[in-house]
């Protein structure tokens, strides 16, 4: 996976756990894509400094899901729900009778929305 990708999906699920300047430099960085210099503007701080602070926001978020693995449970869980979907799609091709077809719908509805 990405890293840019990666670390906003982390920042997602745990930025509430770093501090509040700590999740304003990374979502800059990474999610508005603003470069160290402008972020340094807009925190009055130095370059160097806002390098610090994405350095350590990163190392945490690291830390926390190799601790509670809530987005790897995430990304299994949807795989698995595209896995089961693609079965269901299956099954309902190949049967005939229109109650099962419905059903097999509605169950495909609900998983969508996990998705």
């Amino acid at each position: 996976m990405d890293k840019k990708v990666e670390v906003s999906m982390l920042l997602q699920i745990y930025g509430k756990l770093l501090t509040e300047k700590q999740y304003r430099v990374i979502d800059y960085y990474y999610n508005e894509d603003l470069s160290l210099s402008e972020i340094a503007e807009n925190e009055e701080i130095t370059r160097q400094g806002v390098r610090d602070i994405i350095k350590k926001g990163e190392k945490k978020l690291f830390e926390y899901e190799e601790k509670l693995l809530f987005m790897k449970k995430t990304i299994n869980q949807e795989k698995l729900a595209q896995s089961i979907l693609e079965n269901l799609n299956k099954i309902q091709k190949e049967s005939s009778d229109k109650k099962v077809s419905n059903i097999l719908e509605e169950v495909k509805k609900e998983l969508n929305c996990l998705i």
